[in-house]
């Protein structure tokens, strides 16, 4: 009989644990970050489903968070808008696994200072355009639901 309840209570921790965002998940198999960013015209379009670190958060709204690889070198910006889902915003570390759609865009030098500016505002960090010298492709996730694993 005690097997049992520690079993059940193993599992009740277990699920506490994870912390569902936005819409369920509808994919079963991960794509790592590494992947996608190594092949994004094979996935631009689809929507995937991404499991990584998360190594920031929006600390504005909690409306964006990035994701880097097991190596921790590689990082995809997942986007999740402003009324879709919150990230906590202490949920730099964990491991996520997160859906939505995979998208590619080139922006102009411009448009680049602006984004960057904004993400500089929303982590709270300072910002200089002139480190910016030109336009840049840019690949990220416009996110529908995640997954908090721990």
């Amino acid at each position: 009989m005690k097997p049992t309840i520690v079993a059940l209570a193993s599992l009740a921790l277990l699920s506490a644990a994870e912390l569902k965002l936005g819409k369920p998940l509808t994919l079963k198999d991960p794509v790592s970050v590494s992947t996608l960013l190594a092949h994004p015209d094979d996935y631009s379009g689809k929507t995937v489903l991404v499991k990584g670190k998360i190594s920031a958060v929006c600390q504005m709204m909690g409306c964006w968070m990035d994701l880097t690889d097991a190596g921790g070198t590689q990082r995809i910006h997942i986007d999740v808008g402003h009324d879709s889902f919150q990230i906590p915003k202490d949920a730099s570390g964990k491991t996520v696994l997160a859906e939505g759609r995979f998208t590619k865009s080139e922006l102009t030098r411009e448009q680049a200072i602006e984004r960057a500016r904004e993400e500089a505002a929303d982590s709270g960090r300072k910002f200089d355009p002139t480190q910016i010298r030109s336009g840049t492709t840019i690949f990220e996730i416009h996110g529908t639901g995640a997954i908090i694993l721990d």
